[in-house]
């Protein structure tokens, strides 16, 4: 509540105990590595960390055991073999310190803690190593020995005995391109597009797998399906894919390690007994599609029932690069089944489904037809107005040499043997709508096909919840957004492009650590930046990238991420190491930037991205981005001790705010530049404006926003700032209103419009630039928690160990309630209006504590759940 919204109160305080009868406290959400029971991690200091519940009010955590070893009573005991550590803290996240950890080794820890009212509480959990060092590798590179413009994708088998009884096996993969693993016949994992994009040719990721009940006493049978990916990019489109310098044709390395009962090992490795043949996947394609023939389908391929005697012997090639490590992260996965909301008939080989919204992913069909019938589903957001698939706002880029890799299409042919099913493997599109079209008639229904929404595998740890149906909407289109766009690393839209457009990702950020547990997924990304930084700083403007964007697109207010994005990792879980991973990369991009830019004015950049109307200098907002990163490498400097780097990096940033303010700051006017939305709001939200100048530039913003009918003239880089602009500085109740507006330019335009997810631009018939897929205006779901929740991280006590709480009750909104899951557990932020009074709940996990500010009062909370009346009437009833 800020401004005008209350400016008489009656605040009546009731501390909400809740069930004052005895409740244990308990341990729980144990994670290493932030990953619950990793296998194959190949970090050498593995962080720990855990959460506290209990329905106490004002638990605290005063000490700490945590013990490591590889025997599970031991651990339990305290009586680790391998570390123990004793704290007499709050601490929840530790970082392992113990003697060095053996590779392919299963390790067991537990953690317990006494709390402020001397109970203790006990947990366990585990997590196993993986080759922790590259010369544990015993397989070799292998291949087919095909050209990379070989189309089929290639099968490869190994047959293999065992005789014992076995303990435990594990398969370690790591592939240049995408791969399935079989064995036995049997897919293992339900991991997709396996291996992570990297930058192949200077680091590729391996996946560890449990693969004990997947093998069998006598023959065995290991199949290996390979894709292309990103490694053999064979589709051609504007950012040069096909010309990245790693490219080759598909190749991998496997050990799979089996123990048996006696403690003797087996390992199964790739070598010159594996062989390998063409199979039914004829093409396939990260970007377009797949093409498959199921005439071509060889039986048994990857069991022991196959023949394989006229395939091939495979080939040694080279590693793609010198750099093997653990895939420590979420995977990629179906995540949801979405069926057909919708199916129309146009004769009896043209059909056209309706998903009823907008997903990444695949689509998966079920029928029945003649051998050799070829079906053909093609994949678009929108339709002409004769119903059929229209494709030209998002193949705008594309650039086919032939018409044989068509854009967002798959390609079946049917077997011809009863009801078969197709779902591509090495491929994911941005749709809505399937569009078939078949050689000879089928009969369809609408259950005959459904669609999978693919993303990796965040837990979502925010929901929000108002009175404003638009709002809701809005909040459920950018987490669509958001989710679309995370395949292993943050991207721009899942059809056009499947980019990882910097800007994009650091504008979305917050949205994505509020909504989810994605700090697995950044710190890979952030790996993708240390190995694309060139050794003078710059930063391509996609990450990864096959050498497309050092020319265009780059600059501070797009490659900011080396900066924004461990800066909020670390706000948001109190976890410093993407910090200091990037520390010396930071300065590195840093100091070139000074180099260039002397004077701190910074001219390099894309500027205020797909604006309404007015465009903003790219000076301005350059430079804005530049005194961020600058103010966030001073403070990452003091938090590492680093004191002539924190005095030298303050100094800097004090002289690109003087040289911003000088040239930009209209003192007789009191605005920034011409005064648009944009000038105005980026320098606030970064803060760069002079404390004393802050309030009567937030009051021309307000009045600029005023003259321009209440409505967004802003572009990418203004979106990010506008509604905190307004929100922080007194004015929510504006910013609400352009939140939640219906009418053009806004989210809520969309949404009237039939949107599920965000779009590229305001515009929904705009003719450039819309995709009807994109995260890049997504910083209003965070701002829905940092504004109307007034739920915000503490920078002197990060990963909410004490939380910010202002929330704002504006008007047009009966009732706001949000939560997120932090380091410590749940909390909440609830607000209704009831007749002349506002009810507002606050929930504070156990272990930290929070600074709660209602109509300008400050509380310090401990732990507990709150109930506060707000009133408009002119007296405090104690």
């Amino acid at each position: 509540m800020k401004g005008d919204s209350l400016k008489k109160i009656l605040i009546l305080f009731v501390l909400f105990t809740g069930n004052m009868l005895y409740a244990q406290t308990k341990v729980n959400s144990l994670l290493c590595e932030h990953l619950v029971s990793p296998l194959g991690i190949d970090v050498p200091q593995p962080r720990f960390s855990w959460q506290l519940s209990s329905s106490t009010p004002g638990i605290k955590q005063q000490s700490y055991q945590l013990s490591v070893g590889t025997d599970s009573l031991g651990v339990i005991q305290l009586a680790g073999n391998s570390w123990m550590l004793k704290g007499k803290s709050g601490e929840q996240l530790v970082t392992y310190k113990g003697s060095g950890l053996k590779p392919f080794t299963k390790y067991f820890w537990s953690v317990t803690i006494v709390d402020n009212k001397g109970n203790k509480a006990t947990a366990s959990s585990s997590f196993e190593t993986g080759m922790m060092n590259q010369q544990n590798w015993r397989g070799s590179w292998i291949s087919d020995s095909r050209d990379s413009k070989m189309k089929p994708a290639g099968l490869f088998r190994r047959s293999f005995l065992i005789e014992k009884k076995i303990a435990s096996a594990r398969a370690y993969i790591t592939v240049a391109g995408l791969y399935e693993l079989y064995l036995n016949g049997q897919r293992i994992g339900n991991h997709r597009l396996d291996p992570m994009y990297t930058r192949f040719d200077r680091r590729n990721l391996y996946v560890t797998y449990d693969v004990t009940s997947s093998l069998q006493p006598g023959n065995n049978v290991v199949g290996v399906m390979l894709g292309n990916g990103w490694y053999n990019h064979q589709s051609t489109a504007v950012w040069d894919f096909d010309k990245a310098p790693w490219r080759n044709r598909p190749s991998f390395c496997m050990d799979l390690r089996i123990t048996f009962t006696d403690g003797t090992q087996q390992i199964v490795s790739t070598d010159k007994q594996w062989k390998t043949t063409l199979g039914p996947l004829l093409f396939n394609s990260i970007y377009t599609g797949e093409q498959y023939d199921a005439t071509r389908y060889i039986p048994d391929w990857n069991n022991a029932m196959g023949v394989d005697s006229a395939w091939k012997q495979c080939t040694y090639v080279a590693a793609p690069s010198t750099k093997i490590v653990a895939q420590s992260m979420v995977p990629i996965v179906d995540a949801e089944l979405v069926p057909s909301k919708e199916m129309k008939k146009f004769s009896d080989t043209s059909y056209l489904f309706d998903l009823g919204r907008n997903i990444a992913g695949v689509s998966e069909i079920r029928l029945k037809g003649v051998r050799g019938t070829i079906i053909r589903l093609k994949h678009g957001e929108r339709l002409y107005a004769n119903g059929h698939v229209d494709q030209s706002n998002i193949d705008v880029h594309y650039r086919p040499v032939d018409d044989t890799d068509p854009f967002e299409t798959d390609i079946y042919v049917l077997k011809g043997e009863g009801e078969e099913s197709f779902r591509p493997r090495f491929n994911y599109k941005g749709f809505q709508y399937v569009e078939i079209s078949s050689s000879k008639p089928v009969t369809l229904t609408r259950e005959s096909l459904h669609g999978y929404f693919m993303h990796s595998d965040v837990k979502p740890v925010g929901s929000i919840q108002s009175s404003d149906s638009i709002i809701n909407k809005i909040w459920s289109a950018t987490n669509n957004s958001y989710l679309s766009n995370l395949f292993g690393y943050p991207t721009d839209c899942p059809q056009r492009e499947k980019n990882g457009w910097t800007g994009d990702a650091a504008i979305a950020v917050e949205t994505g650590l509020y909504n989810f547990d994605g700090i697995t997924v950044y710190e890979k990304w952030m790996a993708d930046h240390r190995d694309e930084q060139q050794p003078n700083g710059v930063l391509p403007s996609i990450v990864p990238t096959g050498g497309w964007g050092y020319e265009w697109g780059n600059g501070p207010d797009w490659t900011s991420t080396i900066a924004i994005i461990p800066w909020n990792l670390y706000m948001f879980y109190g976890d410093s190491k993407a910090l200091a991973d990037d520390y010396d990369h930071i300065k590195r991009y840093i100091d070139h930037i000074n180099e260039l830019y002397p004077s701190g004015l910074v001219s390099w950049g894309l500027g205020d991205w797909v604006p309404v109307k007015s465009v903003s200098p790219v000076e301005l907002t350059s430079t804005c981005y530049y005194y961020a990163d600058v103010m966030i490498l001073a403070k990452t400097a003091r938090l590492f001790g680093k004191e002539k780097d924190w005095v030298y990096y303050t100094a800097l940033a004090s002289k690109i705010k003087t040289a911003f303010n000088r040239k930009y700051l209209d003192t007789l006017n009191k605005v920034y530049g011409k005064g648009t939305q944009t000038e105005m709001a980026v320098p606030l939200y970064w803060g760069i404006v002079p404390d004393e100048w802050k309030a009567l530039i937030a009051g021309n913003l307000a009045k600029r926003v005023q003259a321009d009918s209440a409505r967004l003239d802003v572009g990418l880089l203004g979106t990010k700032a506008i509604l905190n602009a307004l929100s922080e500085n007194g004015y929510a109740d504006l910013a609400f209103r352009l939140a939640s507006s219906r009418t053009y330019p806004s989210w809520g335009w969309w949404m009237v419009n039939g949107a599920t997810t965000l779009y590229e631009n305001w515009k929904i018939d705009a003719v450039n630039d819309i995709s009807l897929n994109h995260i890049m205006f997504g910083e209003i779901g965070a701002w829905f928690y940092k504004a109307l929740g007034g739920m915000r991280p503490d920078p002197e006590h990060p990963g909410f160990k004490n939380i910010l709480l202002e929330p704002c009750f504006v008007k047009g909104l009966d009732s706001f309630s949000c939560y997120h899951d932090g380091p410590f557990g749940r909390i909440v932020s609830s607000w209704k209006r009831i007749n002349n009074t506002i009810e507002y709940q606050v929930t504070i996990p156990p272990n930290s504590r929070a600074s709660l500010i209602l109509q300008g009062k400050k509380y310090m909370i401990s732990s507990g759940v709150y109930h506060y009346t707000l009133s408009n009437q002119n007296e405090i009833i104690p």
